[in-house]
């Protein structure tokens, strides 16, 4: 199969701006296909250096026809130059000079049979330049030069030339086709997939040197690769690399001291990952190159374009290289993380060893060219980075874990809750996306999606109450398969309510539960709750409990949350300084225990239970009703019409009237606000026919109004409400009840998740919400509520930035909305009241009485059926 693709975006790699030009910068003319490819004779160039004397020799600063590339060679068979060979180039492009480049010597002789008459720099690739300057210096007691020293120019196809002639540089990419020619005999199979090469025909090394000599071949296979730089000085763009490849061959071919029968290097790889068919003979076949002094005829020689001395190589050309080294040696079933043993071609000394020839020595499968040979090469900064690939060409996939797990799953002590749909998220910490084959998501053991190599997060549903395990398996390209270690996901099952007195567990103005003192800013408390007031010590799901917030010395807010687990942004107190409020809290509990956090300031909190789920069906279940008004000391609905005073109780029958059976309620669920109160006061709502306890469900101030969801268990079919001080008029909204019969819905803890916030555009368009006017939310489907099933939501709605006083209703959707009203509010005043609303369409509405008012929703669970 053949892909088409731009120069240096081969092999699937996707790039940055490398090498971008700047404004008055012209682009270089290697970086487009030449219209015209001149003769070798055309491409390259040589002038003479000037010998001073005293071991000196240079090139003036001069002129000189367009090039790319340069060497400096020199006569005498086995010749060394003892000091130093440095040049400086003139851009085309900018007119600038760069600084000195310091050429490294090349072995002599390496290529074989080729007849050898002198010594030779390794090519250096500089962008288009059209001037050079050069010096050396033996630094030697003799001060002796070798003759015949002369600078070696390389315009590879002439594309400087023409660019010259033309006045214009053709900065389009080349284009060409990616993919292998297969060979008349194909090569072993290896353990690694064959990477995407660009072969010799794509980047045309025909048009460089037209037949170059055949090449020898390893009789014993391949048993090491060496990983070299090509000491590139240019910051070269990536659409630069198929001539500064070309210009490797032209110099490697043409040169006149030390002539090679083709380019040395069995494959190249640039910045971008693109990588390059070498020497001429099969990318699958085990081809003999001219890389490694010594060791050429056990090994491959992989070259990355570029100078690595200062700089490490790119994420891309480390993975390609890793790529190319994995399949070369999985040919003769090398593994890319052994050591193994070579034979020396030669006697050097090398990386601190003297070798011998014709003795072995034990090498890295994949080593670097300072390995075997005197040099510098592959660079100070890729050097330490070929552990990394060998890593990456090994076929591991290291580091593969699960961070977390989100989309409905929260976390619950040390793994995570989740009525059934979960996001997965993963990492790894080595692997690059282009090594890695896929994802598969394992649930259970078995694979339930799947995902491509560069994705790092996948949906599932977990289905089944009870403990599951999730877990993430990676394929490397090679084959080879990483499982990350998994985690617990519990899908709970339906919980039941069992009521209870309501009791005061907590106080911090007292040290009830907790220590004696106010919750700091950034503050937290954790209540044990289990083994309590009648809460079982285990098989608790939840909890209800009455939240009060009472001394606040600045505005803040307060988050309820199970212990163990991560808080998130959901809140459910939010209060201005001196303000006291209260509101219903539904909140999951992990070993027993719940946490309360503090956002700002200092604040005193009090909770009082009146119920907690139970993780079975031995509780009460959920039935829908309303919301309806059931009543209203103002009218004298369903109790006498006036206030209740001082220290004083009112009765108000719930059974057997207003949809509510006569028999087998437990417990009802009331929206009760207090309203026109004369002083400050606190109401408590409890069970008809029980004593009191100090557990309280409105707190409020003279002339406050204030709602808050109360669920008390039913006695003789009754409820009591009392005031403390003064007198205020009550209102009771029902919207809900539990029954011991088993028709209802069983509860599902949820979050605390932000499902709505009018401020951001959450959920619901951006902006507030005006005066008589609604905003309808999708509940089912949304935050892990399933999208069928669900009855009603368990919702902590909060009202903030009122412009005059109102009263929000939640209703269902597709229903008419009733007097009944969920949350009242004065000017500027951030309330919260939770609200249990049936769930009609998937969806509930909030409607706003007068002015406008920002609405926040939090949901923290639901009912099904």
């Amino acid at each position: 199969m053949t892909v088409l693709a731009f120069q240096a975006a081969a092999n699937g790699a996707v790039f940055g701006t490398e090498g971008e030009q700047g404004p008055d910068e012209k682009p270089s003319p290697y970086s487009a296909n030449a219209g015209h490819v001149g003769s070798a004779k055309e491409q390259l160039h040589k002038v003479a250096l000037t010998d001073k004397g005293k071991g000196e020799a240079v090139l003036s600063q001069r002129d000189t026809a367009p090039f790319g590339l340069l060497g400096v060679t020199w006569s005498g068979a086995n010749t060394k130059i003892k000091g130093t060979i440095e040049a400086r180039t003139r851009s085309m492009q900018t007119g600038e000079w760069s600084d000195w480049i310091e050429l490294e010597q090349a072995p002599s002789g390496m290529d074989g049979k080729k007849a050898v008459t002198g010594g030779t720099t390794e090519p250096v690739w500089v962008g288009a330049s059209d001037g050079a300057e050069v010096r050396v210096s033996d630094g030697s007691a003799a001060g002796d030069l070798p003759d015949g020293l002369q600078l070696v120019m390389v315009d590879p196809r002439g594309a400087g030339a023409d660019a010259k002639r033309d006045g214009g540089f053709d900065a389009e990419p080349a284009a060409y086709v990616t993919g292998t020619t297969p060979p008349s005999v194909p090569g072993p199979p290896s353990t690694a997939p064959k990477p995407n090469v660009v072969t010799r025909e794509q980047w045309e090394a025909d048009k460089v040197v037209a037949t170059p000599e055949a090449s020898d071949y390893l009789t014993g296979g391949i048993k090491a690769a060496f990983v070299h730089h090509t000491d590139t000085a240019a910051d070269y763009d990536c659409s630069e690399s198929k001539a500064i490849v070309q210009g490797i061959l032209l110099f490697h071919v043409t040169n006149p001291k030390d002539p090679w029968r083709d380019i040395g290097y069995n494959f190249l790889v640039d910045k971008c990952g693109t990588i390059f068919e070498g020497r001429e003979g099969g990318i699958d076949q085990p081809v003999q190159g001219a890389h490694t002094y010594g060791w050429n005829s056990q090994s491959t020689g992989i070259a990355v374009l570029g100078n690595y001395m200062e700089q490490q190589a790119s994420p891309a050309a480390l993975a390609s290289v890793a790529q190319i080294a994995a399949y070369k040696l999985g040919q003769y079933g090398v593994d890319p993380a052994s050591k193994v043993m070579l034979t020396a071609g030669a006697t050097q000394t090398a990386d601190g060893r003297n070798f011998v020839a014709a003795q072995q020595y034990e090498f890295n499968a994949i080593s670097g060219h300072r390995n075997g040979f005197a040099t510098a090469c592959p660079g100070n900064m890729l050097y330490p980075q070929l552990g990394t690939i060998r890593s990456y060409a090994t076929g591991s996939v290291a580091g593969l874990k699960i961070d977390s797990l989100g989309g409905g799953a929260t976390q619950a002590g040390t793994g995570y809750e989740t009525p059934g749909p979960v996001t997965v998220n993963w990492s790894t910490t080595t692997a690059p996306n282009s090594l890695i084959n896929k994802f598969e998501v394992l649930v259970d053991g078995q694979v339930a999606t799947w995902s491509w190599g560069h994705m790092r997060a996948a949906s599932v549903n977990v289905s089944g109450y009870g403990d599951h395990t999730v877990a993430v398996r990676a394929t490397h390209i090679s084959g080879k398969v990483t499982t990350s270690p998994a985690v617990t996901v519990t899908v709970p099952g339906p919980k039941t309510f069992k009521p209870v007195t309501p009791t005061r567990l907590m106080d911090t103005r007292s040290g009830l539960g907790v220590p004696k003192a106010k919750v700091g800013a950034a503050g937290e408390v954790v209540l044990t709750v289990t083994g309590k007031a009648g809460i079982p010590t285990s098989g608790v799901g939840a909890v209800v409990l009455n939240v009060t917030a009472t001394n606040p010395t600045s505005a803040g807010f307060v988050s309820v949350y199970p212990n163990g687990t991560v808080r998130s942004s959901a809140s459910n107190l939010n209060f201005t300084a001196g303000k006291t409020i209260p509101n219903l809290v539904t909140v999951p509990v992990v070993d027993g225990k719940v946490r309360f956090y503090n956002h700002s300031g200092s604040v005193d909190l009090l909770a009082d239970v009146t119920g907690y789920y139970v993780k079975d069906t031995s509780g009460s279940t959920h039935v829908n009703l309303g919301p309806l008004r059931l009543m209203d000391t103002r009218s004298g609905l369903g109790v006498p019409k006036a206030k209740v005073g001082q220290d004083s109780t009112v009765d108000l029958q719930v059974t057997g009237a207003n949809g509510v059976p006569a028999d087998k309620v437990t417990a009802v669920v009331l929206n009760v606000t207090a309203t026109n109160p004369t002083s400050g006061s606190f109401v408590s709502v409890y069970p008809h026919g029980t004593t009191r306890t100090s557990a309280s469900n409105l707190n409020f101030t003279a002339g406050q109004t204030i709602p808050n969801l109360v669920i008390v268990p039913v006695v003789d079919g009754k409820v009591s409400f009392y005031n403390k001080f003064g007198a205020v008029d009550l209102l009771a909204d029902i919207t809900g009840y539990f029954t011991s019969d088993t028709v209802g819905a069983s509860h599902i803890n949820l979050g605390p998740k932000r499902l709505m916030d009018t401020r951001s555009g959450l959920g619901v368009r951006k902006g507030s919400v005006g005066p008589d006017s609604y905003v309808t939310l999708d509940v089912a489907g949304v935050q892990g509520v399933p999208a069928t099933g669900v009855t009603a939501v368990v919702l902590n709605v909060t009202a903030t930035n009122p412009t005059v006083g109102s009263f929000v209703s939640v209703y269902p959707d597709g229903t008419t909305r009733t007097s009944a009203s969920n949350l009242n509010f004065t000017p500027g005043l951030t309330i919260p009241n939770l609200v249990v609303v049936p769930v009609v369409n998937g969806k509930v509405n909030f409607y706003n009485k007068g002015g406008n008012v920002d609405l926040l929703a939090d949901i923290t669970g639901y009912f099904v059926k």
